[in-house]
C-alpha cells in the first residue's frame, strides 16, 4: 500500500498542478498547489529515499537549494549606510526623505513583499521535483496524468472557441487571457501550446516502451493506434490554440518524437536526432519574430509587436546592467521595468510583467550570484541530456526533449512562471535521471520450462 501511494504521489500532484496552475490569476488555486506541495516535501523528508537515486540528482537538488539560498540572501535586512548605495536603490533612500521618514533597514529586494510571493510560486516546481526522485515514480503514470491533463484542456479550450461571444463565456477561467484562442487551463495561449508540445514526446515515450515486452503483437498494434488518434488529438488541440509559437515548437518536438518511437537501430532514427537538433535551432529565431501575444489583435500587427518584443527586452537588460551586481530581488520586475521603461507612448490599459526572456528577468532580479547559479544548471542539464539520449531510456529522451523545448521558449516567454509548466518541466528534469530498474537477481520474465517425467 505505501508502495503504491508513492508511486501515485508525483502523478496525482502534475495532474492537480495542469487544472489549477494555470496562471498566476488563479490565486486560491495556487495557494492549494503550495500547501499540497509543502506537505508533499515533508512526506519526502521523512521516507527514505529510492536506492536507485543517481548522483546526478542529488547534484540538481544542490543546485534547487543553491537557488534557494541566492533568494534568502536577497532578503536579508541591511542597514541604509549600505543599501542606499547598491545601484538604483537611491531613489528608494530619496522616497523617503522626500517624505520625512527615516532611512529604515531594507534588504536587497527592492519589493521585499514581490519577493516572497515568488519564492512561494517555487513550490509546485520543487515538489514535483523532490518527489520524482525520491519518492520514486513509474514514468508510465506520469505519462497517463499528463495525457489526462492534456486531453482535458483540449476539450475545454474546444468549448472556449465555440462560444459566440469568448469575452463572456463561462468556458475562460481567468478575467485577463487570450479570448477567441482555445487557452485551455491557462490565462496564455503560448503556455498552452507549450503542454501540447511537451505532451508529444512522452506519448512517443510510451510507443517505445512498449516495444519488446511480453506484449503481445495484437496488444502492441492497438497501442499503436491509440498512440496514432491522441497524436491527432493533440494537433487539432495545436489548430485550436492558434499560438505562433506552438507552430514553431511543434515540429522539432514531432521529429525528436519520431526518433524516440523507432527502434533504437533504424536507420531513418539516427538522421531524426540531428534534424530536430537543427530545427530547434531555427525554432529560437522563428519565436524570436512572433508576435508578444496570440491573441488575433497582435497577430494582424506582428511587425509591430516584435518592435515591442526588442524594446521591452533593451529596456529589461539597461534594467539588468544597472541592478547588477546584486539584482533587484526575485519577483521584483514589473516595478523595476517601470522605472527605466519610455513613458511617453505608454498605453494606459496595457503594462509589462515580464521581460518575455526569462533568462535576462533572472539576470535583472537575482543578478551574478542567479546566473552561476542559472549557468551551472544548464552545464548539468546538457549532460543529463546527452546521457539520456546516449543511453536510449524512452522516457529520459523524452524528458530531455520536453525540457529543451520549455527552455527554448525561455528565450521569448515565461512559461516557467506558471505552476503548470514548472511542474511538467521539474518532472522532465528528474526523468531525465531515471533507468528502467534491473531485474532482481534469479528472476526472470520467462515462463519457467515444464518437463515431463516418464519412468
Amino acid at each position: 500500500m505505501a508502495r503504491r501511494l508513492r508511486d501515485l504521489a508525483a502523478p496525482a500532484y502534475l495532474l492537480a498542478c495542469l487544472i489549477l496552475g494555470g496562471s498566476a490569476q488563479g490565486i486560491w488555486a495556487n495557494m492549494v498547489l503550495q500547501l499540497a506541495g509543502l506537505g508533499l516535501i515533508a512526506w519526502a523528508a521523512v521516507v527514505p529515499a529510492e536506492p536507485q537515486t543517481r548522483p546526478a540528482g542529488k547534484q540538481l537538488l544542490a543546485l534547487a537549494v543553491l537557488g534557494l539560498a541566492v533568494i534568502a540572501v536577497q532578503l536579508i535586512p541591511l542597514p541604509p549606510s549600505i543599501w542606499q548605495h547598491l545601484g538604483p536603490r537611491h531613489l528608494i533612500a530619496d522616497g523617503y526623505r522626500l517624505l520625512g521618514i527615516a532611512l529604515p533597514w531594507q534588504p536587497l529586494s527592492v519589493a521585499p513583499y514581490d519577493s516572497l510571493g515568488s519564492l512561494l510560486s517555487l513550490i509546485p516546481p520543487l515538489a514535483m521535483l523532490i518527489a520524482v526522485l525520491r519518492l520514486g515514480c513509474r514514468p508510465p503514470l506520469l505519462a497517463v496524468a499528463l495525457l489526462i491533463g492534456t486531453f482535458a484542456g483540449i476539450l475545454l479550450g474546444a468549448l472556449q472557441v465555440s462560444s459566440p461571444d469568448p469575452e463572456v463565456s463561462p468556458w475562460y477561467l481567468y478575467p485577463e487571457t487570450n479570448f477567441g484562442l482555445a487557452t485551455g487551463f491557462f490565462a496564455n495561449a503560448n503556455h498552452m501550446a507549450d503542454l501540447l508540445v511537451v505532451t508529444l514526446p512522452f506519448l512517443a515515450a510510451l510507443l517505445a516502451s512498449a516495444r519488446g515486452t511480453e506484449a503481445g503483437v495484437q496488444r502492441y498494434s492497438a497501442l499503436v493506434a491509440l498512440v496514432a488518434g491522441a497524436t491527432l488529438v493533440i494537433a487539432v488541440g495545436i489548430a485550436l490554440n492558434g499560438s505562433l509559437a506552438g507552430y514553431g515548437l511543434a515540429v522539432p518536438v514531432l521529429l525528436a518524437s519520431a526518433a524516440i518511437a523507432l527502434p533504437r537501430r533504424a536507420a531513418l532514427g539516427r538522421w531524426l536526432a540531428p534534424a530536430a537538433a537543427i530545427l530547434f535551432i531555427g525554432a529560437i529565431g522563428w519565436l524570436a519574430t512572433t508576435p508578444l501575444s496570440s491573441s488575433a489583435s497582435l497577430r494582424s500587427d506582428a511587425q509591430h509587436s516584435v518592435q515591442s518584443r526588442t524594446e521591452i527586452l533593451k529596456t529589461s537588460a539597461t534594467a539588468a546592467e544597472a541592478f547588477m551586481p546584486f539584482g533587484s530581488g526575485i519577483g521584483t520586475f514589473p516595478r523595476v521595468y517601470a522605472l527605466f521603461e519610455d513613458h511617453d507612448p505608454l498605453d494606459p490599459n496595457t503594462s509589462v510583467n515580464h521581460a518575455h526572456n526569462d533568462y535576462v528577468e533572472i539576470a535583472l532580479e537575482t543578478g551574478v550570484a542567479g546566473l552561476v547559479v542559472l549557468a551551472l544548471f544548464l552545464v548539468w542539464w546538457a549532460r543529463s541530456a546527452w546521457r539520456a539520449w546516449r543511453a536510449a531510456e524512452p522516457f529520459a529522451r523524452a524528458a530531455a526533449v520536453a525540457s529543451g523545448a520549455i527552455l527554448i521558449h525561455s528565450l521569448v516567454d515565461f512559461p516557467l512562471r506558471t505552476a503548470a509548466i514548472g511542474a511538467c518541466f521539474a518532472m522532465s528534469l528528474g526523468l531525465l535521471l531515471w533507468r528502467r530498474p534491473a531485474p532482481a537477481p534469479g528472476k526472470s520474465h520467462l515462463w519457467p520450462t515444464r518437463h515431463v517425467v516418464i519412468d
